[in-house]
C-alpha cells in the first residue's frame, strides 16, 4: 500500500465520509463527488466502476431497488398502505409501543423471507401513515424497523445480500442458515424490542382522541382501486416466489424485480411516468457513488490490505479468530457498506477455513455473516436498508440525520454483537 493512489483513495473516502457525517452538504452530492474524485485521481477507472461486479457499482442492488420501488409506487395508488396502517393500529389498540412491537416483528420475519431492502420498501409507507394518524415522531419507528430488517435478514440465505455472497463462496444452503443463524436472529429480535422500549421511551405518547378516531375507522374504505390492488398483489406474490425460488430458477433478485415491475405496468392502467416519479432516484445515485468509492479502495489494494491483516491476525486460532472476525466485520461493515466488504472478505475467509481444516459450515463463516449483517446497523450507511429508509424519510419531509440514526445504531450493534459472541462461544466451542 505504498502507492500514492492508495493514500489518495483513503483521503478521498475519509473526506467524503466526514462530509456525510457533518451533513454540511447533501450525502448524495458528497458520494457522487467522492466517486468523481476516485475516477479523477486514477484510484479506479470506468471499466472497474461500471462493468466489474466485484469492485464497481453493484447493478444487481441498483436494479433490485429500482424494480421494487416501481412496484411499491403502483401499490401506493391502491390505498393498500392506508389499509394496513389502520389495521395495524387497530390490532395494537392504538398504543404506540404495541404498534412498534408489531412493526418490528413483521419487519424481522418479512426480512428473513424476502430481503431486508424489499421489506423496508414495503413497510416504510405503512409506518409513515401510522405515525401521521397517531401524531407520533416518525424517526424512532423507521429506525427500529431498519434494525429489525438487518437482524431478521441475518436469519436466512436470502435475507441479506452478504449472506448470498457467503453462501455462494462457502457452498452453504438455505437450511444451513436456518439451523445456524435463525435461532440467534429470533433471540436478537426480542432483545431489540426491549432496547427500543428503553431508547425510544419518550416517543410513546398516547393520544386518546386520535386513538378513538382510528378505532372507529373501517380499513376497507381506504382501498381506492380494488382492481389495481389485485393486480399489484398478484405481481408481488410472483416476485416473492421468484426470490424464494432463486436456487431453482437461477434468476438474480434484480431480474425478478424488474420483470415484476414491467409486468405490473403492462397489465395496469397506471402511467409509466407516474410510477417513475415514485422512484427514490437520490437513493440510487447515492448507492452508485458509494460503490464507486469503495471500488477505488478495492482497486488500490486498501481493502485487500485490511482483509489480509485481519487474516494474519487470526492465524490458526479458531476461538480467538472467530471473535476477531465477528468484531472486525461489525466495525468495517459500519464504515463501508457490508456488501463490498463481504465480497472482498469471503475468499480470504475461505482460505482461513481450509487452513483450519474446517468444512462448509465452519464457525468462521457464521462469524463473518453475523459481523457483516449486524454491523450494518452501526451507522446510517452501514447497510443498504439504512440508506433506503433515510431516502424515504427525506422524501416525506421527515429527514433522519446521520447522527440521529447512528447514536442508536451503535447501541444496538454493541448489544447484538456481544450476544452473538456469546452465542458463537457456547454453540461452537463450549457446548460443541
Amino acid at each position: 500500500m505504498n502507492d500514492w493512489h492508495s493514500w489518495a483513495a483513503i483521503a478521498v473516502f475519509v473526506g467524503t465520509y466526514a462530509l456525510i457525517i457533518s451533513e454540511r452538504i447533501h450525502r448524495v452530492a458528497a458520494a457522487l463527488g467522492g466517486a468523481g474524485l476516485m475516477l479523477a485521481i486514477g484510484a479506479t477507472d470506468d471499466v472497474s466502476a461500471f462493468y466489474l461486479q466485484d469492485r464497481g457499482i453493484d447493478w444487481n442492488v441498483i436494479f433490485l431497488l429500482l424494480g421494487m420501488m416501481m412496484i411499491v409506487g403502483v401499490l401506493k395508488k391502491t390505498g393498500m398502505f392506508e389499509y394496513l396502517a389502520i389495521w395495524a393500529v387497530k390490532r395494537a389498540k392504538a398504543k404506540p409501543f404495541r404498534v412498534m412491537v408489531m412493526l418490528i416483528v413483521i419487519t424481522a420475519v418479512a426480512s428473513a423471507l424476502l430481503d431486508n431492502v424489499t421489506t423496508v420498501l414495503l413497510i416504510a409507507p405503512v409506518t409513515l401513515l401510522v405515525c401521521e394518524r397517531l401524531a407520533l415522531p416518525v424517526a424512532p419507528f423507521l429506525i427500529a424497523e431498519v434494525f429489525a430488517s438487518n437482524i431478521g435478514g441475518a436469519a436466512t440465505l436470502v435475507g441479506d445480500p452478504p449472506n448470498i455472497i457467503i453462501a455462494s463462496r462457502a457452498g452453504l444452503t438455505f437450511n444451513d442458515f436456518l439451523i445456524h443463524l435463525a435461532p440467534l436472529s429470533a433471540l436478537l429480535t426480542v432483545v431489540l424490542v426491549a432496547l427500543c422500549r428503553f431508547m425510544f421511551r419518550k416517543s410513546f405518547v398516547y393520544d386518546e382522541d386520535r386513538a378513538a378516531e382510528i378505532m372507529e375507522l373501517e380499513e376497507r374504505e381506504a382501498i381506492r382501486d380494488p382492481r389495481l390492488l389485485v393486480q399489484g398483489l398478484a405481481v408481488l406474490v410472483l416476485v416473492v416466489a421468484g426470490f424464494v425460488l432463486h436456487p431453482v430458477l437461477h434468476y438474480e433478485p434484480s431480474v425478478v424485480a424488474l420483470l415484476g415491475a414491467g409486468l405490473l405496468i403492462a397489465v395496469s392502467t397506471v402511467e409509466t411516468n407516474e410510477v417513475l416519479a415514485e422512484v427514490e432516484w437520490p437513493t440510487l445515485a447515492f448507492f452508485a457513488g458509494l460503490f464507486v468509492m469503495i471500488g477505488g479502495l478495492i482497486d488500490t489494494g486498501v481493502i485487500g490490505e485490511v482483509a489480509d491483516s485481519l487474516a494474519g491476525a487470526i492465524g490458526d486460532r479458531e476461538l480467538g479468530g472467530s471473535m476477531l472476525m465477528l468484531g472486525a466485520s461489525a466495525v468495517l461493515s459500519g464504515v463501508v457498506d457490508n456488501i463490498p466488504y463481504v465480497a472482498t472478505m469471503a475468499p480470504i475467509t475461505g482460505d482461513l477455513v481450509k487452513s483450519l481444516g474446517g468444512g462448509a459450515d465452519h464457525v468462521m463463516w457464521w462469524a463473518l455473516a453475523l459481523g457483516a449483517d449486524l454491523g450494518g446497523n452501526a451507522t446510517a450507511i452501514g447497510a443498504s436498508a439504512n440508506v433506503v429508509v433515510l431516502g424515504i424519510a427525506e422524501r416525506n419531509r421527515t429527514p433522519i440525520t446521520f447522527w440521529q440514526f447512528t447514536k442508536y445504531g451503535l447501541v444496538v450493534t454493541a448489544v447484538t454483537i456481544g450476544l452473538s459472541a456469546l452465542y458463537i462461544w457456547l454453540r461452537y466451542f463450549a457446548l460443541a
